[in-house]
């Protein structure tokens, strides 16, 4: 249920892509680095966090290849993007397990959670980039201003995951507040 309501958040920031939001050969180094980065270590966390930009890019990019082929309809921004950030459903099928933690309220991947935050998070940078240079006169305020707004926002996020990491397992949750005792037999 949380999955959906956070898809839907995805619909609400969704907007027709107002220029190319990365290039491709950055498309294919975050996705080739992902796997380097769990391959060393890195925290699912913050593997997290890149792999929901890169699939939040993944979905501009289809929109703006929809707007090549003039393919129009209601909704059409929502739904791609929706089905770019929920493509990361797939890796739960085939790759890893699922294997859901308590993140404050929610119960769920850790993995996942922080894919949402960081396809949200890239959503977010890129209309605020939008917005800056609007109230510019339609000029950056700085070279690369559009590569260095993102890629900030996300090394500062994949850091607060790193150092606060996010999640408990349940049994964890349960033995700290006394209810629940674990005896391994010898």
């Amino acid at each position: 249920m949380f999955v959906i309501a956070v898809l839907s958040l995805c619909i609400l920031f969704a907007a027709p892509a107002l220029a190319n939001p990365a290039c491709a050969v950055c498309t294919v180094a975050v996705g080739a680095s992902l796997e380097i980065a769990r391959y060393y270590g890195v925290a699912d966390a913050v593997v997290g966090v890149w792999a929901g930009a890169l699939l939040a890019l993944l979905g501009y990019w289809l929109i703006l290849w929809f707007d090549k082929k003039n393919w129009n309809f209601p909704g059409r921004d929502a739904l791609l993007m929706t089905i770019s950030v929920g493509s990361v459903g797939f890796m739960y099928i085939s790759e890893i397990a699922y294997t859901p933690q308590i993140i404050g309220i929610l119960y769920m991947d850790v993995l996942l959670f922080s894919t949402i935050i960081g396809a949200l998070t890239f959503i977010y940078v890129s209309k605020f980039y939008q917005w800056l240079k609007a109230r510019n006169g339609g000029h950056a305020h700085f070279p690369f201003e559009k590569v260095v707004l993102p890629v900030a926002a996300l090394v500062l996020l994949s850091f607060y995951f790193n150092y606060f990491p996010v999640g408990t397992s349940a049994q964890d949750t349960l033995s700290a507040a006394g209810l629940y005792e674990f005896s391994e037999e010898k």
